[in-house]
């Protein structure tokens, strides 16, 4: 207490300097129309801006929930396609009988978070929140908005590790889109933005720009999911093959929200081919 009278008596005349500032901006803005009027207009503004800072930063506190909104609304929607997709093409095969179900045929997705991951190894890889009470299995696809990210590995209660594009023990087989020529895609172990499309024969005509997809043969994935554009061919003249430089679709440094595909047919031909090896 005597620390404040201390510091009252110290500041005295300042403080009632400003009082009486203060009384007297009031009374000129009560008792003159145009200082009225010009008061409340600046103080409309700064109010304004107040609430324009504050509705930004609540936005952005709230973009997690946001994304997460959206996450689950694009999963929906791609749900939503794949069984209308799967609806035309049973319809225009004709392979439905009275015992076979849409549901049967349907690919669905689940939609899931990057929790962790590495980009500068030779055996990348990458952990997603999403695990077996998710319905979530050894060698299901996982793909981004972008295109492909990689495939599952393992998988526990509530987590899953997924091996991306950029692990040397990846393989995809992928085809160039414009001509369908398919080979497998690899990574080099070097940078995480380029893979590299084997096994194409130095006779078909391979552009720098021609879109790379999956080809279907790899069951995790089905056909014509993007994963990269040509960046680079060149034809040594001792071999038979081009070597191909693919940039690939997905940025695995800015890897957030990922899909995971669900694809019921997926285990039943694993097991034929499987029995098949046998």
């Amino acid at each position: 207490m005597r620390n404040l009278l201390q510091l009252l008596s110290k500041y005295s005349i300042l403080l009632m300097f400003v009082a009486l500032e203060t009384v007297s901006l009031i009374l000129i803005i009560r008792n003159n129309e145009y200082q009225r009027n010009a008061f409340f207009s600046s103080s409309n503004a700064v109010i304004g801006w107040n609430y324009s800072v504050y509705s930004y930063c609540a936005e952005y506190f709230h973009l997690r929930r946001e994304n997460q909104i959206l996450q689950e609304e694009n999963t929906r929607l791609s749900n939503e396609l794949a069984l209308k997709t799967n609806e035309c093409n049973a319809l225009r095969e004709g392979i439905l009988d009275p015992g076979y179900t849409f549901a049967e045929m349907r690919k669905a997705y689940i939609p899931a978070k990057v929790i962790n991951a590495s980009c500068n190894k030779r055996h990348n890889y990458l952990t997603i929140n999403k695990g077996v009470r998710d319905s979530v299995q050894k060698d299901m696809g996982v793909v981004n908005a972008n295109g492909v990210v990689g495939i599952v590995s393992q998988t526990t209660n509530r987590f899953a590790t997924v091996i991306p594009i950029i692990n040397i023990s990846m393989q995809l087989s992928c085809k160039i889109k414009r001509c369908g020529s398919i080979g497998p895609l690899v990574w080099n172990g070097k940078d995480y933005r380029y893979a590299y499309l084997n096994d194409i024969a130095k006779h078909i005509d391979i552009q720098a720009g021609d879109t790379i997809v999956t080809s279907g043969y790899t069951p995790t994935f089905p056909e014509g999911i993007m994963v990269g554009v040509v960046k680079e061919v060149s034809t040594p003249l001792s071999s038979a093959y081009h070597n191909i430089k693919v940039e690939l679709a997905v940025d695995y440094t800015k890897l957030n929200h990922v899909k995971i595909i669900s694809d019921k047919n997926l285990i039943e031909q694993k097991g034929l081919e499987h029995e098949l090896m046998d």
